[in-house]
């Protein structure tokens, strides 16, 4: 078997961690520490997260997106596979070094998405840029964490807390989709996004879509 071969490191601004690019052959891997963040051989649940997403927007005219981290771009990729022309798609990025893997080592695996015109890169933090606007966006989703806590940073916690969900609600429009990424189940976090107002659906999905892999959950909820 190939080995891994750590390609870049890159610090997570404000709080120090740091992530690791490795490849071994056409494989891609995000660590942080010794977790794997994602991996180029699972992408059905990110793909899911969009379409999913998508399908509750369809028909919106002139509709925005935000799309909480840019990862190895299977959602933005997904995405901007069915989305019309008049959409415009931010995708806000921490870690600027992520925009130059997409770009460098990984550009197959985001097939010139960043040059599509409907897409904006935000370098900075989704949270804030949700706080900063209202009834703003169709379609909020976040895949920055393992789930619904701050495993990249810390401060992440306050994407998923009650007072990030009115965040996200406010800078959603009438029937707005705020779609959340997770590796398991977290039925603190459905009742929080329904104690804030948002009618929640919890949908399963396969880390590898049709082909199976591990159970990711992801959770639909949209702004009534």
């Amino acid at each position: 078997m190939l080995p891994w071969i750590q390609l870049d490191r890159a610090t997570i601004p404000g709080e120090g961690g740091e992530l690791r690019l490795k490849q071994r052959g056409a494989e891609f891997s995000i660590m942080l520490g010794s977790t794997e963040l994602m991996n180029s051989r699972l992408s059905g649940s990110e793909e899911a997260l969009a379409t999913l997403s998508c399908e509750r927007i369809a028909g919106r005219k002139d509709a925005r997106m935000l799309i909480g981290g840019l990862g190895m771009g299977f959602t933005l990729r997904a995405a901007l596979g069915v989305l019309p022309a008049d959409t415009t798609v931010t995708v806000a990025e921490l870690v600027p070094a992520v925009v130059d893997w997409a770009r460098g080592p990984m550009a197959d695996l985001h097939r010139g998405t960043l040059d599509d015109p409907r897409v904006d890169i935000h370098l900075g933090d989704v949270g804030a840029l949700i706080r900063s606007q209202k009834a703003a966006y169709d379609a909020i989703l976040l895949d920055v964490d393992n789930g619904p806590d701050g495993l990249t940073r810390a401060s992440n916690d306050s994407l998923y807390n009650h007072i990030g969900l009115r965040a996200a609600k406010a800078a959603l429009r009438s029937n707005g989709v705020l779609a959340v990424w997770s590796s398991a189940p977290d039925a603190g976090f459905t009742r929080r996004l329904r104690e804030v107002g948002f009618a929640t659906d919890e949908v399963n999905v396969r880390a590898n879509g049709k082909r199976g892999g591990a159970r990711h959950v992801l959770w639909m909820a949209t702004n009534r």
